[in-house]
């Protein structure tokens, strides 16, 4: 690895202290808008640094905000810290072995996404006081992206109108940098209301909610063979109208979550899903009503700053991991099958090699993924200002997005190492873009064309206020 660059060396001097951040974070693991102690801890830290730091976001008391410097172009690195339910494990280890508490865990490695944004902005901010430059950088602490739409409420509040281009990134098996793929969606959910009475004495007085909520499902299932193969559709039951068997259910509620290529194609799907259970309601006599949760964009590209974050990953060069790290990637794929390990390499174009637990190279920036795509509230990012993503290297290749094995790994040395590496890639592509206002122009016009056609249109609706007792079943 070259670390030749003052950037690079700035982030070195702060890494200890990201370092320390992201292990607390993955102690304290905290569902979306409830990470109130992982808030505190960025926070706490943003002020350690000297940023100037506004808190309560967009309304959002676990969303925080970090600036510094003055004048010039502002440049925002974004961050997470939200845990995942039901993940939770001893940390080092390569079995199943949840810890005591209520189960969660950072099963997809937002504990160390937050940290290592919370790094690369410190060593932009002491980059700009070294050198005497006039610019701003952010860092963006965002909680809620696992479901809460987040960055979307930050969006339509205004949070992102004054700022030149925006940095991300995301834990992975490999470095590179991110396709922009992501599937808009929206979460809504259907609450039918009929009548109660008694199932057996009185069975034709009652109209069945719970009924509703299964006609529905079985029209939407119906549904599936005439959609977009990339589209997908995703339901859980919120109230199944209660647990007595001798009683018609007068209420019941299903969460829809329902994804598309992008905006167009959501709204035509979500159109078809409502009918589907307007048609339920007439089918069982009973009324529906719909309640949109959260919705989130698909992500833009933006082809100069994926370029010039390419650049990056080619002057450092590719994480550096020792022989410890590598024997605990064998022990943690000793966990996995054949399959999971050849979807790892897959999802990122490459030809598989089971001899290779750990990331050794750079991703080709020309290289197409196969596989499943996902969804991310960084998607209403990159249609507000030009964005660009990283995958930094963090956990062994086949390890599942998701999962006990990604929470176990959480604290590892390839998990600080690559927190690292991709701080510093971060660092320099924001510095690149303030050094380079050609760069910052292309990158403006890159994204003014490809909105040009289809302007932003958040799609939270104006009376959606963000869910932030959403973890609570609220």
């Amino acid at each position: 690895m070259q670390n030749s660059e003052q950037i690079w060396r700035l982030v070195d001097a702060k890494a200890p202290d990201a370092i320390g951040l992201a292990d607390r974070v993955w102690g304290m693991p905290e569902l979306c808008y409830a990470e109130a102690r992982s808030c505190a801890e960025h926070t706490a830290l943003l002020e350690q640094h000297g940023f100037r730091v506004t808190k309560d976001v967009a309304g959002i008391p676990t969303a925080v905000m970090g600036e510094a410097g003055e004048g010039g172009p502002v440049i925002a690195i974004l961050g997470e810290y939200d845990a995942l339910p039901g993940l939770s494990n001893e940390a080092g280890v390569a079995e199943h072995k949840p810890l005591p508490g209520d189960g969660s865990g950072h099963g997809c490695g937002h504990n160390l996404l937050g940290a290592a944004s919370l790094l690369a902005a410190s060593a932009v901010k002491d980059w700009l006081a070294e050198n005497g430059i006039k610019a701003r950088v952010r860092y963006y602490g965002c909680p809620a992206e696992e479901g809460g739409a987040a960055k979307g409420f930050m969006v339509r509040d205004g949070a992102f109108d004054d700022v030149d281009m925006a940095i991300c990134w995301h834990p992975a098996a490999f470095t590179g940098v991110n396709e922009a793929v992501s599937l808009a969606n929206t979460r809504i959910d259907f609450t039918f209301t009929g009548r109660s009475s008694h199932a057996a004495a009185a069975p034709e007085l009652g109209r069945s909610a719970l009924d509703a909520v299964e006609l529905m499902n079985v029209g939407v299932n119906y549904m599936r063979e005439h959609m977009p193969s990339d589209a997908r559709i995703h339901y859980a039951y919120l109230d199944a109208g209660g647990i007595a068997p001798n009683v018609v259910q007068g209420s019941a509620t299903v969460r829809y979550l329902i994804r598309a290529r992008d905006l167009v194609g959501l709204n035509a799907l979500v159109a078809r899903v409502r009918k589907i259970g307007d048609g339920a309601a007439l089918m069982t006599e009973t009324s529906v009503k719909t309640k949109v949760v959260s919705a989130v964009s698909n992500l833009l590209a933006n082809t100069p700053l994926e370029q010039a974050m390419y650049d990056n990953m080619q002057r450092l060069g590719a994480p550096q991991f020792d022989d410890a790290d590598r024997a605990y990637a064998k022990q943690i794929q000793g966990t996995l099958s054949d399959e999971d390990i050849a979807a790892a390499f897959s999802r990122h174009g490459l030809g598989v090699d089971r001899d290779k637990p750990l990331c050794d190279i750079i991703v080709p920036l020309d290289a197409k993924g196969k596989g499943g795509v996902g969804s991310t509230d960084v998607g209403d990012v990159s249609w507000a200002v030009p964005t660009v993503q990283a995958r930094g290297a963090t956990y062994a290749i086949g390890t599942p997005g998701h999962s006990w094995q990604l929470t176990a790994q959480g604290k590892s040395g390839i998990a600080h190492k690559g927190l690292v590496h991709v701080a510093k890639i971060m660092a320099g592509t924001a510095i690149d873009a303030i050094q380079k206002p050609e760069l910052l122009a292309a990158a403006k016009a890159d994204h003014k064309a490809r909105t040009s056609a289809h302007p932003y249109v958040c799609p939270l609706p104006s009376d959606v206020n963000p869910p932030i007792k959403m973890s609570a079943g609220e």
